[in-house]
């Protein structure tokens, strides 16, 4: 019996020492294809810019000795899977695996992250996905492939719902599974399902140029303000536990929709409030 294929990418690069973890992780669960882009591609969501050449070169990743096969391709996250589904897979992949991302994706900003958006590709394509996230302590390391960062306690988990992910008879309306580790967790540390927290988590930081034709690049920070929802992924992970939250491809909105065309039948075409 063939063994499953395992797709494997990220947002942070080939160059990422959290992609190489990620492989570690995975070696001996399954048959490895590994593609991700050249260079750091954070905040590209499920993007599919149309000025990547689609070039793709084969290299080598390791970790502590090992190695494996990798490509390195022009392309954006989301990009990523799509050469790796269409064109190097010889097989349709058992389960994709994007990560392990430097920071958290916690919050509805997640629609933001290249992690979490490669993911959703390959669940677009029908793939079983998870996308791993380790929380670190400063966000100027988000962009930096900081080598001093620890994956080995997320390698662990994530070979953890990786090997469950691939057996277990998912529900329908699972998609994929965003793991958020918190730094300073232990292979002791409890995990929680949770749901998304729907504030901004990050939020980004207003611009002090002196003139708008000046150079500038938003930052961001993470809302301390934010009153975060018990049950939320950033809650979960602000207490130092494991946050596993499902999501779907489908955000359609759960709403009744008599209750919803209701509504937009009886709104004034002014603009202005009703009366009811």
């Amino acid at each position: 019996m063939a063994k499953p294929l395992i797709l494997i990418t990220n947002d942070d690069g080939i160059d990422s020492p959290g992609l190489a973890a990620l492989a570690a992780a995975l070696d001996g669960l399954g048959d490895l294809l590994i593609i991700a882009p050249a260079h750091q591609q954070s905040g590209m969501g499920r993007s599919m810019p149309p000025f990547y050449d689609g070039r793709i070169y084969e290299v080598t990743i390791g970790l502590d000795g090992a190695s494996w096969k990798a490509y390195r391709a022009n392309v954006s996250p989301a990009q990523a899977v799509q050469y790796g589904i269409l064109e190097l897979a010889d097989r349709v992949p058992s389960l994709a695996v994007s990560g392990i991302n430097y920071g958290e994706n916690v919050g509805t900003g997640v629609t933001v992250s290249g992690t979490v958006g490669a993911a959703m590709e390959a669940a677009a394509h029908g793939i079983p996905a998870l996308a791993v996230s380790l929380q670190v302590p400063d966000p100027a390391m988000h962009l930096n492939n900081d080598a001093s960062v620890d994956f080995s306690v997320a390698m662990y988990f994530t070979r953890y719902f990786a090997e469950r992910w691939l057996r277990a008879r998912r529900p329908p309306e699972v998609d994929l599974l965003k793991i958020d580790i918190p730094a300073g967790a232990t292979r002791q540390t409890p995990w929680r399902l949770t749901r998304l927290e729907r504030g901004a988590y990050f939020r980004p930081l207003k611009p002090t140029r002196v003139r708008l034709d000046e150079e500038w690049r938003l930052g961001y920070e993470v809302n301390r303000e934010l009153n975060l929802a018990a049950d939320s992924d950033a809650a979960v992970l602000s207490q130092g536990i494991i946050s596993v939250t499902p999501l779907t491809i489908d955000i359609t909105a759960n709403v009744r929709r008599d209750t919803l065309r209701a509504l937009l039948e009886d709104a004034p075409a002014d603009g202005s409030a009703s009366d009811a």
